[in-house]
C-alpha cells in the first residue's frame, strides 16, 4: 500500500530517470557494440564492455560538477568515457566511424517491458517528463524508439547541471510551475531519490534488479526511506491510483 504521508501531498507531476530505471542499458549497449565492432574482427565480452562504459559514468560527470570541464552534453560525456576504456579492450585503432556510431547506441536503448504501457496510465493523471542526465537529443530519440508519452524533455540542459545537483530537480519543477513537493521522483537508484528528497521533491522507487545483469547491483527494493516502492512501473500506477481513491 502507498505511504500515507503522500496522501495529501497533491502530486501534479512524475519525473523519470532513464537510464537503468526505463531503459536496460546494459543489454542495450552490449547489443549494439557487438553489430558495430563484430564485423570489424573484434570478439569481446560485450556485456563486460558495456558495463565498462557505464563505469566511468560518474567520473565524466564529475569533470563537469568539479568545474574541471565545463558543461557538455551527455553524448560528449560519453565519448570522453568511451575513449577512456578503449585500450582495456584492445580497440584503439577501430575505425573512428565505427566509435561516432558506438557513441549513440544509448540512443537505441529498448524500455523495460513495463514501461511504455505504464507511462501511458500515469499520463492520464499526471504530467510525465524525464529528468535525467540524457541530453535532450537522446531522450527524444529514446522516447520515439520506445514510445514514451513524454509531456517535456526534462533534465541536465535544462539546467545547466548534473543529478545530483539540487538544480536538476528544482530546474524541472520550475518548468512546469510547480513547487518541488507537488513533484515525484520515481527512479530505480536510491542516491538520485535521496538526493530529490532533499530538495523537496516526493520520491518512488522501482526495482530493477537486473540493470547491472544476473548477480548484479541493481536495486530490488530502496536503500533510503521512499514515499513509496513499486515492483515496475505499473505497479507505480496501481499505487499513484490507490493513493487516489483513498483522498477523502
Amino acid at each position: 500500500m502507498p505511504d500515507a504521508s503522500l496522501l495529501g501531498a497533491n502530486v501534479k507531476a512524475l519525473f523519470f530517470d532513464v537510464f537503468g530505471t526505463l531503459v536496460d542499458w546494459r543489454s542495450g549497449v552490449a547489443r549494439e557494440a557487438e553489430a558495430i565492432l563484430g564485423p570489424l574482427g573484434y570478439r569481446l565480452d560485450w556485456p563486460a564492455f558495456a558495463d565498462a562504459w557505464r563505469g566511468e559514468y560518474q567520473t565524466g560527470l564529475e569533470d563537469v560538477r568539479s568545474g574541471r570541464i565545463a558543461f557538455a552534453k551527455l553524448d560528449v560525456i560519453h565519448r570522453r568515457n568511451l575513449d577512456r576504456i578503449l585500450p582495456r579492450f584492445g580497440l584503439e585503432g577501430a575505425p573512428e566511424a565505427a566509435l561516432g556510431e558506438l557513441n549513440l547506441a544509448w540512443r537505441r536503448l529498448d524500455a523495460w517491458p513495463d514501461v511504455a504501457a505504464g507511462l501511458g496510465v500515469l499520463r492520464e493523471a499526471f504530467l510525465i517528463a524525464p529528468v535525467s542526465n540524457g541530453n535532450i537529443s537522446l531522450l527524444v530519440a529514446l522516447a520515439r524508439r520506445n514510445g514514451f508519452p513524454f509531456d517535456a524533455i526534462l533534465g541536465a540542459e535544462i539546467a545547466r547541471a548534473y543529478k545530483p545537483a539540487p538544480e536538476a530537480y528544482l530546474a524541472a519543477a520550475a518548468a512546469f510551475d510547480l513547487p518541488p513537493s507537488a513533484c515525484l521522483m520515481v527512479a530505480a537508484h536510491s542516491d538520485d531519490l535521496s538526493a530529490a528528497a532533499a530538495c523537496g521533491l516526493r520520491t518512488a522507487h522501482i526495482a530493477r534488479p537486473l540493470e547491472f545483469g544476473p548477480g548484479g547491483e541493481g536495486e530490488s527494493a530502496p536503500k533510503t526511506r521512499t514515499d513509496l516502492a513499486a515492483a515496475d512501473i505499473g505497479d507505480l500506477a496501481r499505487l499513484l491510483r490507490a493513493t487516489e481513491e483513498s483522498k477523502p
